[in-house]
């Protein structure tokens, strides 16, 4: 054999057996696979914007997979969830939103399985994709996915019944003025309700929290209820709620503003985008699917651009995110910096947001 032909048949060869060749052979084995499986059930966050880009962003390049997206609060779903999984319902392959309610419903309850063994496509696999490498939410770093991180603004105005002046620290909130107008996200159950009510617990303490509450807030668990009597003036100031849940207003051109530039700054979170995959998934090859396309570059722009929360993705533009009043923690942190403002992981949520919320009961029942 000619030199010339062993080195092309080598060559030919190294390409066969690369690891991108066998992923990709793989990764077509998957897609036929969950093609004949047929769907995978999802749960995600109650939004409606979500639901509609998530649905035409699969669809698009997945034709062949149906999508059971179930769009509802953290804390109802999760129970849903545990209880389904423990009577042997298997119908739930994947879970998507906030800490606390993954946390305390789920991984507590020791229904999860692993999400890492479920990457397949070099591009979600590879950590140099992501601003921080893969990160967790839980101690064991196997169960609990975080693809998104920021800080975020979760306290809002009607414009104009709350001008911006007015607001230059925390302590504002407590003008006599606000009393009886101040709605809140019921901080008693998981969700950024909580999450903005343990910042306020750390930063401020008991006794701010204790003046606040004198304020005499009206509670709420319905974060589009709340969204609506800020919008139409109901309420002037509402804390606890995030962009995708005013978005609607947003849109409609109500006068919704997040009060911005606090001097006791804010917390870093990762929002909605916390991922977990149920035990024993009813539809193994279709969560693979579902999965990867959630963590490319294509998935990433959808969850960011619908729930105005900013994804880790280094390939996905996250500064118009700076708008409205969400700073992408790729953008502006460091990973360290954000890792000490954050109060989202397993360990915060002990020590910061469950000596919070026990508070919270306290004065609110």
């Amino acid at each position: 054999m000619k030199i010339s032909h062993l080195i092309a048949l080598l060559a030919v060869c190294l390409i066969v057996s690369s690891p991108a060749s066998v992923s990709a052979q793989s990764w077509e084995k998957v897609v036929e696979a969950a093609k004949k499986e047929g769907k995978a059930v999802v749960s995600i966050p109650a939004s409606a914007e979500l639901r509609k880009l998530i649905e035409e962003g699969f669809k698009k390049r997945h034709s062949g997979i149906d999508l059971e997206l179930v769009p509802a609060r953290g804390t109802s779903i999760t129970r849903r969830i545990v209880e389904e999984t423990k009577a042997g319902v298997r119908n739930f392959d994947i879970h998507i939103g906030g800490t606390n309610s993954i946390i305390n419903g789920l991984l507590d309850e020791g229904v999860l399985e692993p999400v890492e063994p479920n990457f397949i496509l070099p591009e979600v696999k590879d950590p140099k994709n992501w601003w921080g490498g893969h990160m967790w939410v839980d101690r064991a770093k196997k169960y609990v996915y975080n693809f998104q991180a920021y800080l975020t603004e979760s306290t809002w105005r009607n414009e104009t019944l709350a001008k911006a002046e007015e607001f230059k620290t925390l302590d504002d909130l407590l003008n006599p003025k606000w009393k009886n107008r101040i709605g809140i996200l019921d901080p008693r159950t998981p969700g950024a309700g909580d999450s903005n009510w343990a910042f306020l617990w750390q930063v401020k303490g008991e006794e701010y929290l204790k003046k606040l509450a004198a304020q005499n807030l009206s509670l709420g668990r319905d974060q589009r209820v709340l969204g609506e009597s800020l919008a139409k003036g109901k309420i002037a100031i509402v804390l606890g709620l995030t962009y995708y849940s005013l978005l609607p207003f947003i849109n409609a051109g109500l006068p919704v503003k997040p009060i911005q530039h606090l001097k006791e700054g804010t917390f870093g979170t990762g929002g909605s985008g916390n991922l977990c995959l149920v035990k024993n998934l009813p539809h193994p090859n279709a969560t693979k699917v579902f999965v990867n396309w959630l963590l490319t570059k294509e998935g990433q722009e959808v969850t960011t651009k619908a729930m105005g929360q900013a994804t880790r993705r280094l390939d996905v533009d996250t500064k118009w995110l700076n708008e409205i009043g969400v700073l992408p923690a790729k953008d502006h942190l460091s990973v360290k910096d954000y890792l000490e403002v954050e109060n989202q992981s397993e360990e915060k949520l002990e020590k910061v947001r469950e000596p919070a919320i026990k508070l919270a009961h306290k004065l609110f029942n």
